[in-house]
Order: structure tokens, then C-alpha cells, then sequence
């Protein structure tokens, strides 16, 4: 019998998993669960893809359901619990996909679901939100958490390990505290920081000049800033616990770095760059907490038609392009034309091409 899937929210994550379920289980049926009569623009867009198979408006019609994947906010995916444990059948897995795992587990134990629940997070995703941006490339090579109570049978675990293999996702096993604590470090401290970065130069003085100037390097460690705010609100809500020490860790490491500005210490300051730089470039280039980017850059004549010229030049080679556009600001960006695809083989392809083109091409 086929394996039937039912989600509860459909962004840009449940999007992408739905995205590759459908790819890799053809004939499987995906439900989705509205709470209005009207349909969202993200049910909409999937029913009109095929998708979807249907949307149901009751959570009593998910009951014969394999899966159920929560792919809302944290603290509503925690609020679905209770009304599940009433009425999923024998056979059903719930799962979820939210970037806090130790208050969800703690939920599905007080709803009497410990041996039903298998914790998930795809270490992948967006800036971007909603359906419309899902892609089932996102799930390809990402790592995917999967955290653990012992009261799940191993058949279980290992039915949804498969499955997570089987949409091209890399499993990794941990318990909600390890999972918690990791993604505190990589994933929920950085975006503070990020954010808070760009609120320091929104309330400088001089803000539009500094506008005026920022460029790749500002722009490449800020980009996570314009994430969802109610999303991070949610997440850094439920993951307190360990957000806090991990944010004052760091703002002890800024401390050190300030020591060593005003004591002219060239040495510390030194070291500190080296010391990051080596353990930065130990990092494993995959997919993480935002999947990775496959630009090029290239120099651009200033005359018309001239970006027409290298999308056609590579549509006509069947290289799909995912974005195409001017940076206007060269300080830290070789090339005035940043091309981006949606995978490495198509960048290398492009990258020959435009280089045999006698195109000026930059890595």
C-alpha cells in the first residue's frame, strides 16, 4: 500500500520535503491541514503543482495517515499534540521539522506520544519564506537532525531514517539536548548577531552613507537578518536555554577582541584571525543552516544586450540559471555580473563555457 503523508504547515521547508516526497514517491498521497475554509496561497500553489493531493480542513482526516510532518512554528506545532494523540491510528509517525527539538519532545511525552515521535530539523533552507520558494534541492545533501527518546521501537527510527535517506537528506542522530545546544552555537546566536549588526549601522549617523557602501562582505554575513521575524521570535522563544549561554560566550570573545584593540596588542589579534581562519576553512562545504551558494561573477561590457548575451548563451546549453543581476559595488565582489544555479555541476558547466566564450570569468 502506498505510504500516505499529512502536513500541517506547507512554507518553504514543509514545501521542500512535500517537493521531494512527491519526486521520490510518485504514487504516495500528501494531504494538508488548513485550519480556514479559504485556502492559503501556499495550499493554493501546491494543489495547482500537483503537490498536493488534497487539503483537508480536519485533523481527524490525517488519522490513517504514515506520517504527519508539523512544519509550522515551533509553539504551534507543540499545540497540535494533544489533538493528534486523539486521533492518529496505530500506524502513525509524527515528526517535525522546528530548529528546537528538547520543548517538543517534552510535549509529546505529556501527550502520551514518547514511543510515536521522532524529532527532525533539514539543517537546510532560506531567507525566503513560503511555498513559492520551496525546492526539493534543498533537502539534496543537507543534513537532516533526527533526536531520539528511547521509547521509540528502533523499527520506527529506522523506517524514518529510509525515508530521510530516500529524499536525499543525510541523517544524523542526536538527542534533543546535543541538537539544542549545536544549533544554539550555528544557527540561533548567528542570527542575532546578524540582525544586530544591522542595527548597528540602521542607527549610526552616518546610516546612508554606510548604505551607500556595503557590499559583499556586509551583505554575505547579514543575509540571514531578513528571515522571518515571527519565525525567529518562535524559535529563540523556545530555545532560551541555550541561546543564553551561547550569546554571553560570545559577547565574552568580543570582550577579548576590544582588550586587544585598546592595548595595541598586534599579536592577540593576530592570532584570533588565524586561529578562526583555520578552523573556518576545516568546515565541510555542504549545506547548513542556509544551503550553499553557486555563484560565479563575471566582467560585463557596458552596452545593450550584453546580460542577454550570457543567458542565452547558457540556456542554450540547457544551464538553468536560479538568479542573474549587477552588483553595483566592486570592493569585495570580482566582476560587475553575479550569475547563481541551482547546483555545483551546472556552475562548473557555466564556468567552462564562459571561460571558452573568451568571457572574463571570476569564481
Amino acid at each position: 500500500m502506498d505510504t500516505q503523508f499529512g502536513f500541517i504547515g506547507l512554507g518553504l521547508i514543509g514545501g521542500s520535503i512535500a517537493r521531494a516526497l512527491r519526486e521520490t514517491n510518485p504514487t504516495g498521497k500528501i494531504l494538508a491541514y488548513s485550519r480556514k475554509p479559504e485556502l492559503s496561497a501556499d495550499l493554493q500553489s501546491a494543489l495547482e503543482t500537483q503537490v498536493l493531493d488534497d487539503v483537508v480542513f480536519s485533523l481527524n482526516e490525517l488519522s490513517d495517515c504514515d506520517y504527519i510532518l508539523l512544519c509550522a512554528p515551533v509553539d504551534c506545532n507543540i499545540s497540535y499534540l494533544p489533538e493528534l494523540a486523539k486521533v492518529i491510528s496505530a500506524k502513525t509517525v509524527i515528526t517535525d521539522v522546528g530548529s528546537v527539538k528538547s520543548g517538543i519532545h517534552a510535549a509529546a511525552e505529556a501527550a502520551g506520544l514518547s514511543a510515536r515521535f521522532i524529532g527532525g530539523h533539514p539543517m537546510t533552507g532560506s531567507e525566503r519564506t513560503g511555498f513559492a520558494n520551496s525546492n526539493a534541492l534543498l533537502m539534496e545533501n543537507a543534513y537532516y537532525a533526527i533526536t531520539l527518546t528511547e521509547a521509540c521501537p528502533q523499527e520506527r527510527v529506522d523506517a524514518f531514517l529510509s525515508l530521510v535517506k530516500q529524499i536525499k537528506s543525510i541523517p544524523v542522530v542526536l538527542s534533543p539536548e546535543e541538537h539544542d545546544d549545536a544549533v544554539a552555537a550555528i544557527s540561533h546566536v548567528p542570527h542575532v548577531i546578524a540582525a544586530q549588526l544591522v542595527n548597528l549601522v540602521r542607527t549610526s549617523e552616518d546610516a546612508d552613507t554606510m548604505r551607500l557602501l556595503a557590499a559583499g562582505g556586509f551583505k554575505d554575513i547579514t543575509r540571514i537578518a531578513s528571515s522571518s521575524p515571527s519565525l525567529w521570535e518562535s524559535i529563540l522563544s523556545a530555545n532560551t536555554a541555550f541561546v543564553l549561554p551561547t550569546l554571553r560566550r560570545y559577547i565574552s570573545l568580543l570582550t577579548e577582541a576590544e582588550q586587544a584593540l585598546v592595548s595595541h596588542n598586534k599579536e592577540e589579534i593576530r592570532t584570533l584571525f588565524s586561529e578562526a581562519g583555520e578552523f573556518r576553512n576545516s568546515l565541510q562545504e555542504r549545506r547548513g543552516a542556509l544551503p550553499e551558494s553557486f555563484v560565479l561573477h563575471a566582467d560585463l561590457r557596458d552596452e545593450a544586450g550584453a546580460i542577454a548575451t550570457f543567458a542565452t548563451l547558457l540556456a542554450v546549453h540547457g544551464i538553468s540559471l536560479k538568479n542573474i543581476g549587477i552588483v553595483h559595488n566592486r570592493a569585495y565582489e570580482q566582476g560587475a555580473l553575479r550569475i547563481e544555479f541551482y547546483d555545483r555541476d551546472a556552475l562548473e558547466r557555466a564556468y567552462t563555457l564562459l571561460n571558452d566564450n573568451k568571457f572574463t570569468v571570476y569564481r
